[in-house]
């Protein structure tokens, strides 16, 4: 501790980022300090017990992880925690904690409005308004489609349940499968992803990124898909190979794809994807929500009072699966 015994917390920001909304309450009990790079970070971890992270995608820390002397514990202010997932800290006894729960219903939702979307023609009426052109149209039914989450997590329960009220039905894909659960027909283990894949009318992707979702769908994933299936992506974008994904939408081996996360962020104006009618972008916003980062910096001060007292932090990381459990 400090002098004033005051434990030392860092926030680590992006560079021109303002301070997280709400940090005034950490700062009534704590010396806080801030960082944006490579160069304040070597000036503040020294003596810094916490740090509280924003800024998910840096390499900053890992290039200055040689100076936290005494740091004991991060907490980032994400649900996915790849960036932050360098082999000093795996190995290292420093706890890491995540933002699960605090996106998943925004996500969920994003997820549902996007099935509707493609079920209705949603991004075509808009084209036709554009033009002032009416045209009527016939248009699917989501009602008995099936729903395959890959991620059976916080994020993919929130999935299930949403596409369930929506009379669909949701299977999950995960590391463990389990027959019997709550927000899914059924959780197959990863071993059956091409199998799944085969069936379901809408793929979403809710997986954390890790060495072995890195990739994962490929041109042998979407030759699995059925050619009417659409694709959602709100885990991570490096686990869809986008050259893969942009020919398999041009050769017809699906039917769509709703994308809020890309393998380069951001998506460069002359990108491929743009000009695709039958793709739906967002700007890696699917659970951002009015008061969001409020909402973080109140999630890690609960935690940081449970730790402040010696308590249990809620959100521990497994470090080498890279994602809370």
């Amino acid at each position: 501790m400090t002098a004033s015994n005051k434990p030392v917390v860092t926030v680590l920001t992006a560079p021109g980022e303002a301070p997280p909304p709400g940090i005034e309450a950490v700062q009534a009990r704590a010396e806080v300090r801030f960082a944006c790079d490579e160069q304040t970070l070597r000036d503040t971890l020294p003596g810094t017990d916490v740090m509280m992270v924003t800024d998910f995608r840096t390499e900053a820390l890992e290039a200055a992880w040689p100076t936290a002397d005494r740091l004991k514990w991060i907490h980032a202010t994400s649900a996915g925690v790849d960036a932050l997932m360098f082999p000093a800290l795996i190995k290292g006894n420093v706890t890491v904690t995540n933002a699960r729960g605090i996106f998943d219903r925004t996500i969920a939702e994003y997820v549902l409005c996007s099935i509707l979307m493609f079920a209705k023609d949603f991004p075509r009426s808009i084209r036709l308004q554009l033009k002032h052109e009416w045209k009527h149209r016939d248009t699917e039914r989501a009602e008995g489609k099936q729903v395959l989450v890959v991620g059976a997590g916080s994020i993919g329960r929130q999935i299930g349940r949403l596409v369930n009220a929506a009379g669909m039905h949701a299977h999950g894909i995960a590391r463990t499968p389990r027959q019997k659960d709550p927000d899914f027909v059924a959780v197959h283990g990863n071993d059956e992803l091409y199998d799944q894949l085969s069936h379901a009318d809408f793929v979403v992707i809710a997986a954390p990124l890790t060495p072995q979702t890195e990739g994962l769908f490929d041109s042998m994933a979407f030759a699995a898909m059925k050619k009417s299936a659409r694709l959602i992506n709100i885990g991570r974008g490096p686990i869809v190979k986008t050259d893969d994904l942009i020919k398999a939408l041009d050769d017809g081996e699906i039917a769509g794809a709703a994308l809020d996360v890309f393998e380069e962020e951001p998506l460069p104006e002359d990108h491929p994807l743009w000009e695709r009618d039958n793709v739906i972008m967002t700007a890696h916003m699917a659970g951002d929500f009015i008061g969001w980062k409020r909402a973080l910096t109140d999630q890690f001060l609960e935690n940081f009072d449970r730790w402040h007292k010696g308590g249990e932090l809620f959100n521990l990381v497994n470090k080498e699966l890279g994602y809370a459990g």
